[in-house]
């Protein structure tokens, strides 16, 4: 099939790719004439294990292009997917719809023939009803369908999770429509990955209704770990207790300092504000939203806490920046308000993160960059994990304690074992374990 992707960033890219990947023809379109310059020199601007390769090969068997140019694309296209982006609108909270409706205009001025156009960005419910307006009220004599295809990718795993997904959500009431959707992902149809098609509204629901329930359970475990800490029990191992009962799962019980990303923190308060506008308010993801955004200062109050109270003037190292480990990705990302809580207390925070370094200098204030994390935690007065790369796992504890003025650990994602710490002769703060106080 011939498939153009409107926008290269994170969605678009990888889903381009991974469509490109399964035999179709595919031209992802961006107006950023630097990013697409890069593309066709093979440099791809954002980090996704596997992603790279799966580019390489696919734009020399010449299945997969970058264009600057839409209209000539999209004129030959049986299929063209929306992949711009939804941020968060100042002021209100709402998702911004500004690139999603522009791209609509453009692509209905373009199409020849019957098209379907999908969007594959996060919208509020009933986005794919008013595209269908500007469509039938602007370009009347078009024949075009749209669709509602939400992705459901997660940084770091992304190529994964769109080669075998749990589900692929398809909202249409044409039937042309649903059989070309049948058509592009026919390779995943035969491999019994499920299509599920509903009505596009109930399509575009199901989106923000995942974020926001996965968002919740997040901070679900987090509320438990500040109560464990109180009581004397252990997160983990009330999370591994909780998630053997089929009904909750053990996913997303990881306790931590509050989720991040592109995708939990836009959802949710899109959401909260498409709920109330029909009076229909959600308390429970307003509450998630407002507890998420106060623990990631509680998280730096309680960095402060483990270094007697007071950090002006001394050294701190942090490990990980990113919201979550195998991505450069650093919007919303818990380290951001960690660090700056850090230096308001007046702190001399050095950083380091495998991937993450060269996207936080954009967000991030004074701080100094290692090269690694022995490099940062020489003389040192406590180190902070805030994102658990595979990397930090497995390191040299004697060597740090060395290089350290005072062998302080903050695990803020508990990946180190308190006794194993004990050993090497650590203070070790994680999360939801420490000992009730009799």
């Amino acid at each position: 099939m011939r498939i153009v992707m409107i926008g290269s960033g994170y969605v678009g890219l990888v889903s381009g790719a991974c469509l490109a990947d399964f035999g179709h023809e595919v031209i992802c379109v961006d107006k950023s004439t630097e990013k697409v310059e890069a593309l066709e020199r093979g440099e791809v601007p954002i980090f996704e294990p596997g992603l790279e390769a799966i580019i390489a090969h696919n734009r020399a068997s010449g299945r997969l292009s970058f264009s600057l140019d839409l209209a000539g694309p999209v004129a030959n296209a049986d299929v063209v997917f929306i992949a711009v982006g939804t941020p968060s609108r100042r002021g209100d909270g709402h998702a911004d719809l500004t690139y999603v409706y522009a791209a609509a205009r453009e692509i209905a001025a373009a199409v020849t023939g019957f098209t379907v156009v999908v969007t594959k960005s996060t919208v509020p419910v009933g986005t794919g009803d008013e595209i269908e307006r500007i469509f039938r009220e602007e370009f009347p004599e078009k024949d075009i369908a749209v669709v509602s295809n939400p992705e459901f990718l997660r940084e770091g795993a992304a190529i994964s999770d769109f080669k075998r997904p749990d589900r692929i959500v398809i909202g249409t009431g044409d039937e042309r429509a649903t059989e070309l959707m049948r058509e592009v992902y026919r390779p995943l149809y035969l491999n019994e990955a499920p299509l599920y098609f509903c009505e596009r509204r109930t399509s575009e629901l199901i989106k923000y209704a995942a974020n926001a329930f996965l968002a919740m359970k997040i901070t679900f475990i987090n509320e438990i770990a500040d109560l464990c800490e109180h009581i004397g029990a252990d997160v983990q191992k009330v999370a591994k207790g909780i998630g053997m009962d089929k009904r909750i799962g053990d996913k997303f019980l990881h306790a931590g300092p509050g989720y991040g990303g592109s995708c939990f923190p836009k959802d949710t308060l899109a959401l909260v504000k498409t709920a109330q506008d029909f009076g229909s308010p959600m308390r429970l993801i307003e509450t998630t939203v407002a507890i998420n955004d106060n623990r990631k200062r509680a998280m730096g109050r309680k960095v402060i806490a483990a270094c007697d109270g007071n950090v002006r003037g001394k050294k701190i190292a942090v490990l990980g920046l990113t919201f979550k480990p195998n991505t450069d990705d650093m919007r919303d990302a818990p380290a951001i308000t960690i660090i700056q809580a850090l230096l308001d207390g007046g702190a001399d925070v050095h950083v380091f993160d495998p991937e993450g370094m060269e996207a936080a200098k954009a967000v991030l204030g004074p701080v100094t960059y290692g090269k690694n994390p022995y490099e940062i935690a020489t003389g040192a007065e406590a180190i902070v994990v805030v994102t658990e790369w595979d990397e930090f796992r497995a390191l040299d504890f004697r060597r740090l304690k060395q290089e350290m003025k005072a062998p302080v650990i903050v695990d803020l994602r508990n990946i180190y074992k308190p006794e194993e710490m004990e050993k090497y002769g650590f203070a070790h703060f994680p999360i939801g374990k420490r000992k009730a106080k009799n």
